[in-house]
């Protein structure tokens, strides 16, 4: 799920909050956290309410919130630590369960921004150096962002869209776009080279992703293209993910499998673990399930879903990349302009993290840098033809 190394940073240390109810978990969590010198272990609780208490009394950057605990749970939790304090950011910690898969989706509707898959064992805990790599990089990252400070969404009982921006359809200082592309941001036809519709639409997205998937989805009903979406998530939660996600857009949606041919209008979820890759069977487009090694430090990575798209579609491939950490999404964006097609980056304004989006923005691979909000119009308009 985090994609790349950040260097610590030469200001005051990231303050983060452990809680959970397992004693070992928080331990192992103190232990590898103390190896930081840019990382505070602030507060430790050992339920929600006791986090809502601490959190009153002295603010913190990141909490790491255990989903199952006694006193109040994680899920009870987050409502209240946002109302505390709304610009805090709260990671899940989860095991890899059905039950607990669809108990973090709700908190990531609730205002969590990312989910991390809690070790299955103490031999796991101290095993391996990835899970550390992870939570330390996303941390770091998630902690550099700058964000305005939204009011926590109110619990209607379903995962809620992300906000509506507010943001400008403006052109970020920084982003260099496609040299190809119109020179104002507008929700007109861009002068890309790009000719008909795309014959795929391919979706990336990592720290936030599954509201801005939400929010960004639910406006392409009646598409009549294949959808792929690459979402760094562990396994389990991303077929919760395809479920979730045809529940709140009304398009069809599933898990990838292999050999599962691509439909028109249909959303293919790569499986947590795999990469998801596309190649031909005959005629017919078909999704290959790859375990090779991960990439920007993921499995599903972003840039092999691409690359494989490209060389079975060409020039026909529409990309989005929303918000996420790192730059996954950006070498595979070079291939998709490359071969002459088309990508969009989620604006920094509107995103949780602009580590994708941003590599990509930066990077001079956009025919348009937007705000979440009027990506799913310029894709009915621009590219899909879509009334």
């Amino acid at each position: 799920m985090v994609i790349e190394s950040h260097s610590p940073s030469t200001s005051a240390p990231i303050k983060v909050m452990l809680v959970d109810d397992s004693a070992v978990i928080r331990g192992f969590l103190t232990k590898i956290l103390g190896t930081c010198d840019d990382i505070h272990v602030q507060n430790i609780a050992t339920n929600g309410l006791e986090a809502v208490n601490m959190l009153a009394k002295q603010r913190c950057d990141i909490i790491i919130l255990d989903v199952e605990m006694p006193v109040m749970d994680g899920l009870t939790a987050i409502p209240k630590l946002l109302q505390t304090q709304p610009d805090v950011k709260i990671f899940m910690f989860s095991t890899l369960t059905t039950q607990n898969a669809e108990t973090t989706m709700r908190a990531l509707a609730l205002g969590a921004v990312e989910c991390l898959a809690k070790p299955t064992s103490t031999q796991d805990l101290y095993a391996k150096n990835d899970f550390k790599d992870t939570l330390i990089n996303m941390i770091r990252e998630v902690a550099s962002a700058r964000k305005p400070v939204h009011s926590p969404p109110r619990d209607t009982g379903r995962l809620s869209p992300a906000p509506k921006s507010t943001a400008v359809v403006s052109e970020p200082v920084k982003s260099r776009l496609h040299p190809h592309a119109p020179k104002t941001m507008t929700l007109r036809a861009p002068h890309d080279g790009f000719s008909g519709k795309p014959d795929v639409l391919a979706i990336g997205s990592s720290t936030g992703g599954p509201n801005a998937l939400f929010k960004l989805l639910a406006t392409l009903r009646g598409i009549d293209v294949p959808i792929i979406i690459t979402q760094h998530m562990p396994p389990t939660f991303t077929r919760i993910l395809a479920e979730h996600i045809k529940m709140q857009t009304g398009l069809s949606a599933v898990e990838a499998e292999d050999g599962m041919p691509l439909v028109a209008g249909r959303v293919h979820v790569a499986p947590g673990g795999f990469h998801m890759l596309i190649e031909r069977k005959g005629a017919t487009p078909v999704i290959k399930i790859d375990n090779g090694p991960p990439e920007n430090f993921c499995r599903p990575a972003v840039d092999p879903m691409l690359r494989s798209a490209v060389k079975v579609f060409g020039n026909k491939v529409m990309t989005v990349i929303l918000t996420g950490m790192g730059s996954d999404g950006m070498l595979g964006a070079r291939e998709v302009i490359k071969a002459g097609g088309r990508v969009i980056s989620q604006d920094e304004a509107t995103s949780v993290v602009w580590g994708m989006p941003g590599a990509v923005a930066l990077d001079g691979s956009c025919s348009a840098v937007l705000p979440l909000d009027d990506i799913g119009p310029w894709l009915r308009k621009s590219s899909l033809r879509l009334p």
